[in-house]
């Protein structure tokens, strides 16, 4: 079993900046592809970014303006969000599997956060 915990959810104004972080206290993401999702109101949830150790992608609807990275030592990924838009208000949610390959599909991930709510105001 592993445990995530996103933080860095917020409101902030459209063209503003977030960060979020999600960790594993009990159990090290080493060997773990991660990804972010995100869900907004009435909407299924979509994938944001995915993460292995053979490299990233990233939705379209984000390209250029998010950026997932990891610490390994802080045993923590990220999401760096800038120029953020009003499109993206939702909860997102940080995953992960067991393997090494990433994957832009949220059936394949076993371990789920419990969200954190990220609102853009115009």
């Amino acid at each position: 079993q592993v445990q995530l915990i996103e933080s860095g959810g917020g409101l902030v104004q459209a063209e503003g900046s977030l960060r979020l972080s999600c960790t594993a206290p009990a159990r090290t993401l080493s060997g773990y592809s991660l990804g972010w999702f995100r869900q907004a109101p009435g909407k299924e949830r979509e994938f944001v970014a995915a993460m292995s150790g053979g490299g990233t992608n990233v939705a379209d609807s984000v390209k250029g303006r998010f950026t997932m990275s990891r610490d390994n030592d802080k045993n923590a990924v990220y999401l760096q969000m800038n120029s953020l838009k009003p499109e993206d208000t939702a909860v997102y949610y940080c995953a992960a599997r067991p393997w090494y390959a990433r994957s832009t599909k949220s059936e394949d991930y076993i371990y789920w956060g419990q969200g954190t709510q990220v609102t853009v105001s115009s």
